[in-house]
């Protein structure tokens, strides 16, 4: 299937940092593939002004975008209302109709042409999911009835995949089973090597201290150790289980392409210690190509201009050279 070349971009919650990272990624890029942002135009223009950034406005309609001859000279925008008269203001649910219009019309076009890429804006988990999803991950992967879906947090020399996300600390043992290892495992080895051309190394973090436990029931040993074994009988490239404390070091680190740990902080906080913004959230397993940037709205820096765009503009630049190539797994 020959796939258009428009990037959709969904800006998301309206009192975030992300149309002023946008707006600083077009500055800095030279993107060739034209972006469709999906938002309020009025939002975007108060939001420009405030943070006194200039580009030519170019509404346009979802039903016949496709046959447009579209570039980023302009800011293409696909218009959803918003009520506002401010160019922020604090996070709460009066948000919450517009982000999921926003995103229903991305869902729309997504489903009905062929275009495979996409770039989500951050949303507050807690007003627009209000405990029904644990993160986007899982709320975009339901729409599009995907049972088995990953988040892999992508940097060219090192990744990590949590095998739960937002999950509470207190409820991960009792999500961590041996075909969740497997299927997540699967699905971030093919995406590796059918869409990055690379046979990826593998790692696999124990979920106890030094991979060991005081409990008579040890999750290392009854739970990822058969998946490992299993996983390669399957050829994969997968070790482990390894203690979490030592394996970011740089000598134990440079020998993967892939940290899997079992819950969020116990990879994601050593990633962003090592490479701070320069990583991007890439959900595996949707029927095209999802990233995002590796943060949130962060509401404490509204309106300052002072927010570093570089995780957004290493997701433009990964979706402006690469596409989604089907293969299950």
């Amino acid at each position: 299937m020959n796939f258009n070349k428009h990037i959709l971009v969904v800006a998301g919650e309206p009192n975030s940092i992300f149309l002023e990272i946008f707006f600083k990624s077009l500055k800095k890029l030279k993107i060739k593939k034209p972006l469709i942002l999906i938002a309020s135009r009025r939002l975007v223009e108060l939001q420009m002004k405030k943070l006194k950034f200039k580009k030519k406005i170019k509404i346009i309609d979802e039903k016949n975008f496709l046959k447009l001859k579209l570039d980023n000279k302009s800011l293409n925008i696909i218009n959803i209302n918003y009520s506002t008269s401010k160019a922020f203001e604090k996070i709460s649910s009066k948000s919450n109709m517009y982000i999921k219009e926003s995103f229903e019309m991305a869902f729309k076009i997504l489903k009905k042409n062929k275009i495979n890429r996409l770039i989500t804006g951050p949303i507050s988990k807690k007003t627009f999911l209000n405990r029904k999803f644990l993160g986007l991950t899982e709320y975009i992967s339901a729409k599009f009835n995907v049972k088995n879906s990953a988040m892999l947090i992508y940097n060219k020399k090192l990744s990590v995949c949590p095998i739960t996300t937002h999950l509470p600390l207190k409820f991960v043992t009792k999500k961590i089973n041996k075909k969740l290892i497997i299927e997540k495992i699967k699905l971030i080895n093919n995406f590796y090597k059918y869409n990055l051309s690379i046979n990826p190394k593998i790692a696999v973090l124990g979920i106890n201290p030094h991979c060991e436990s005081i409990d008579k029931f040890n999750e290392d040993n009854k739970i990822l150790y058969p998946a490992i074994k299993y996983l390669k009988k399957l050829k994969i490239k997968v070790s482990g289980p390894y203690p979490a404390d030592t394996i970011f070091l740089k000598e134990n680190s440079k020998k993967f392409n892939i940290i899997v740990g079992m819950y969020h902080d116990q990879v994601l906080t050593p990633l962003k210690t090592l490479f701070e913004y320069d990583a991007i959230n890439i959900t595996v397993g949707l029927p095209f190509l999802r990233v995002s940037p590796d943060h949130g709205p962060n509401e404490k820096m509204l309106g300052k201009n002072k927010s570093n765009p570089l995780s957004l503009i290493k997701a433009i630049s990964f979706l402006d050279k690469n596409w989604l190539k089907q293969r299950k797994a």
